[in-house]
């Protein structure tokens, strides 16, 4: 890594996960300069995940998802400009102007996040009752839109959109869920897993309908009735499109930094401009030899961390162990590695009744493992992971103390 003064002025644009990270990272490692952090949202920073689960069904309120109480930032020295939107970055000037000021850094962060992908207005046709579940606004309007709500149709089969699903039954709306693709979770897991949740769904009274997209939504102002690609149609009140995300790298790609979906970043999380990081949803940086962008918190706050080390100095080369969890009804899916690109998938059973994982094994070593309702075997697959014990699909058919002795060996 090149050589780098210790910077006395960090800026930090984001106020996700991935900023209020790096912010109290620079401060644990003993960063004494100033620090300030640019949200455009108005709220403090906070958790994501519960959005589609337990406050969309009103089980907690947005002060409990708050990461930090407001006198963290006080008591860190931390300047918070929340609601703010940064208009333009300058890197020779190394200036991040805002509508009414412009401040120098010697380091800047970009945690800028990812957008959900919206449905386009040929489809929707402008009308009321469409909503996409990114912020804690999508989550309020959706809460809001499911006290009257009877029917759903649900737009995309990832973990938005199966969470989603799984929270519209639990309120008793029928839902719909169509997937323009082959099968659910085609992009993100194995046929096998996508065989036990689509099962799972359908105990619960939800259509799914796989390779057919929305044509057309229909009605008087507001969403009354939705065609399928099909020709199918179906009334429905309530419109959710979980069709993934796009990285926010807008103020990025004006300032002249390299981008692809994406902030391109070294495995320091250094962009193409050696003064400027970016860390979590809105990185793509190098994991097993592809340029990777992953939409987890824990890459957010791993990553992050991992930048803050690096602006100070450190020179810390970023190999996560990517991993990932989803509640869906009663099922608790957790995944850790990334299987893409694939060639076996070996299943094996769990200890407790519908406990099951599935093992993912690319030119004969293991790559990822999706456990559901099986926590021991998440535990110890993302152990072996994280050792980068050579694990064969013969050694998960065996023994778990065989396993264990591979770990232990390591």
């Amino acid at each position: 890594m090149m050589e780098q003064k210790t910077p006395t002025r960090i800026v930090i644009v984001g106020a996700g996960q991935a900023g209020a990270a790096l912010a109290a990272k620079l401060r644990r490692l003993g960063f004494a300069g100033a620090i300030t952090m640019i949200g455009a949202e108005a709220a403090l920073p906070y958790e994501r995940p519960p959005l589609s689960k337990a406050f969309l069904l009103g089980k907690i309120d947005a002060e409990r998802l708050q990461l930090r109480p407001p006198s963290f930032y006080r008591e860190q020295e931390i300047t918070l400009l929340t609601g703010q939107t940064v208009q333009k970055i300058l890197p020779q000037d190394q200036l991040v102007r805002l509508e009414d000021e412009a401040l120098g850094y010697d380091a800047l962060a970009l945690t800028t996040g990812s957008a959900p992908r919206k449905l386009p207005d040929a489809v929707t046709g402008g009308l009321r009752g469409v909503h996409v579940l990114r912020n804690i606004d999508d989550a309020r309007a959706l809460a809001k839109a499911c006290g009257s709500a009877r029917r759903a149709l649900v737009v995309g089969g990832g973990y938005v959109g199966l969470e989603a699903t799984a929270v519209f039954r639990g309120l008793g709306i029928e839902v719909t869920l169509v997937e323009l693709g082959a099968r659910i979770l085609s992009r993100v897991a194995a046929p096998e897993t996508a065989d036990r949740l689509r099962d799972l769904h359908l105990s619960h009274g939800v259509t799914i309908l796989e390779g057919t997209g929305l044509a057309e939504l229909c009605g008087n102002g507001r969403v009354e009735e939705a065609v399928l690609t099909d020709g199918t149609t179906l009334p429905t009140d309530l419109v959710l499109a979980g069709i993934g995300a796009v990285a926010r790298d807008g103020l990025a790609r004006d300032a002249g930094l390299a981008v692809q979906d994406g902030i391109l970043v070294d495995r320091f999380g250094r962009s193409s401009d050696p003064a400027i990081y970016a860390a979590g949803d809105c990185a793509r940086f190098p994991f097993d030899g592809v340029p990777t962008r992953l939409e987890s918190v824990q890459n957010a706050v791993d990553q992050a961390e991992h930048v803050a080390a690096n602006m100070l100095g450190q020179a810390t080369p970023y190999h996560p162990v990517p991993w990932f969890w989803s509640d869906q009804y009663d099922l608790k899916l957790q995944i850790a590695g990334l299987g893409h690109g694939h060639e076996q998938v070996v299943i094996r059973p769990g200890k407790r009744d519908g406990a099951v994982s599935h093992w993912y094994f690319r030119g004969g070593s293991m790559k990822a493992v999706d456990a559901l309702n099986d926590p021991a075997s998440f535990m110890l697959g993302r152990r072996l992971l994280e050792k980068g014990c050579r694990v064969r699909p013969e050694d998960v058919g065996g023994s778990t103390a065989h396993l264990r002795q591979i770990l232990e060996s390591a």
